[in-house]
């Protein structure tokens, strides 16, 4: 070991080295002081055992000498694997899922309240507006007409009773569904919620901007919609029902023409009805706005085939059911 020693310190002093940098030169010196321990170590060993060394062939040797590395280079590497981490932290973050939760009366505002009103009275009072046909016919046939006109009256008050009911049902249905939002997030997990209260008609543009594949493109608006739809529609279903088991209620009171077990069928066939109905609307509405999306802009078709297929949905199960199982729904 004196000899390696000497031999550095000669190295060190030669001029030959003073060109070459401090990295190259650690190197060097590292190397030589790797193969000098490893001759050193291979000459003290008897003849016997140098087959554990081989003979002649390449010799490997395992040496802790460093290899001339500054400590301002060490910081440096330090300091850039730090950045690399925190840039790479940020490039892979976790996903954010933002609940905006609406306010839990919003359909007692002025706005929602008014155009909640104005649909329900169009929708009961447009048919009492209906232009009646001409009809030329003999003076008999004319006069009797007159009679059927003067004696038919039109009725006011009960378009008015139906228009104030559908108004609270309306406004019943939408306070519901922002009780199950909020019971959504507090009892389900935290993405499931952000899907259930996601703005669908943002999300099928958003996957519009994406580049997908018709046919891929038609399943995710229709999945999206469906999640977005199902509070919507287990609110209307709450309500639906809870008003046939009033009406059950308060029949039992005044009628006593059935029994209570016929009662009982008849409920549960009303909430039957009602769970079919529900479910044709759902499936019906998330199938129109996948169309609707693809047809014409995301957000508009979106919004347009999800209404037509919400009202369009019960009337075909209906039709359906009447004319293949004959039964009413």
């Amino acid at each position: 070991m004196a000899g390696i020693a000497i031999l550095l310190d000669l190295l060190k002093k030669n001029p030959s080295f003073n060109g070459q940098t401090l990295h190259s030169y650690g190197i060097f010196s590292a190397k030589l002081a790797t193969t000098a321990a490893a001759a050193s170590v291979a000459a003290s060993y008897p003849f016997a055992s140098r087959a554990f060394f081989g003979n002649g062939a390449a010799r490997v040797a395992f040496c802790d000498a460093g290899t001339g590395f500054s400590e301002d280079y060490i910081s440096t590497i330090q300091n850039e694997s730090i950045i690399n981490l925190q840039y790479d932290s940020l490039k892979h973050s976790t996903k954010q899922y933002n609940l905006e939760l609406k306010p839990l009366f919003s359909a007692f505002m002025w706005r929602n309240l008014a155009l909640t009103s104005l649909r329900s009275f169009l929708l009961f009072y447009l048919p009492l507006v209906e232009p009646h046909t001409n009809m030329d016919e003999d003076d008999d046939d004319e006069d009797f007409l007159k009679d059927a006109e003067e004696d038919r009256r039109v009725d006011l008050v009960t378009p008015f009773k139906k228009s104030v009911k559908q108004i609270g049902r309306e406004t019943a249905v939408v306070t519901t569904r922002r009780v199950l939002e909020r019971l959504a997030v507090h009892y389900v997990s935290q993405r499931m919620a952000w899907k259930l209260l996601k703005d669908v008609p943002k999300s099928a543009a958003r996957k519009a901007q994406r580049g997908m594949p018709s046919m891929i493109y038609f399943c995710s608006v229709t999945k999206t919609t469906c999640r977005g739809h199902f509070l919507g529609v287990l609110a209307s279903w709450f309500v639906q029902v809870g008003i046939d088991i009033w009406r059950f209620f308060k029949s039992k009171q005044d009628d006593d023409t059935l029994d209570g077990s016929e009662k009982m069928k008849l409920l549960g066939r009303k909430i039957s009805i009602v769970t079919v109905r529900c479910s044709a609307s759902l499936v019906f509405a998330s199938i129109g706005a996948g169309i609707g999306a693809m047809i014409f802009r995301p957000t508009t078709g979106q919004w347009i085939g999800c209404a037509i297929g919400d009202v369009a949905g019960p009337v075909i199960v209906a039709f359906c059911f009447d004319k293949v199982l004959h039964m009413e729904l």
